[in-house]
């Protein structure tokens, strides 16, 4: 039997397709953390989108998650120690701060095995992943470079933005 809090939620957002878009860097927390996340949010009564199941091969990857992300009611954004790495989880958090702007779109940010001043301070793995992104774009031509940089900067943005959101810290919890 569901809680009432989330069968409270779950009627409350029947226009909408989904109640959770879940965004994650798949190469270290797919088959770890982010399942377990997955499954227990489904077991709740969540309907929960992901990437994997929720793109049809064909399909065009970034409209998509703008569908996805407009059409659920949250986002929880699960941070990793790579998550920069990653230009289309970055995109992709760009999207999500844009629904919030717009319509009061709630993000519950959670920081695995990580501590959030990493991204608000631009340090170790967050700093090596914006200095790999501007390397790629030195070769550019300087309209490019001029585009790609204030990309860059927009990111950074973002990302330090839902960095200051309550959040979850999975490392402080007792069973991680």
């Amino acid at each position: 039997m569901a809680s009432p809090r989330v069968e409270e939620f779950s009627s409350s957002t029947s226009q909408c397709a989904y109640d959770v878009f879940l965004s994650f860097r798949g190469k270290e927390t797919r088959k770890t953390f982010t399942d377990h996340l997955y499954i227990a949010l489904l077991d709740a009564g969540f309907r929960t989108f992901r990437d994997e199941e929720g793109i049809e091969v064909g399909e065009n990857i970034k409209r998509e998650l703008w569908k996805a992300i407009q059409d659920s009611r949250i986002s929880i954004v699960v941070f990793s120690e790579d998550y920069a790495s990653s230009c289309w989880r970055l995109d992709e958090l760009l999207m999500i701060l844009k629904r919030r702007r717009a319509s009061g779109h709630e993000v519950l940010p959670i920081f695995y095995n990580m501590d959030p001043t990493l991204i608000k301070k631009q340090k170790e793995r967050y700093m090596e992943a914006f200095a790999r992104h501007e390397e790629q774009f030195i070769a550019e031509v300087d309209e490019r470079k001029v585009e790609w940089v204030d990309k860059l900067k927009v990111r950074w943005a973002a990302l330090e933005e839902l960095a200051d959101l309550g959040g979850m810290v999975s490392k402080d919890q007792d069973d991680g």
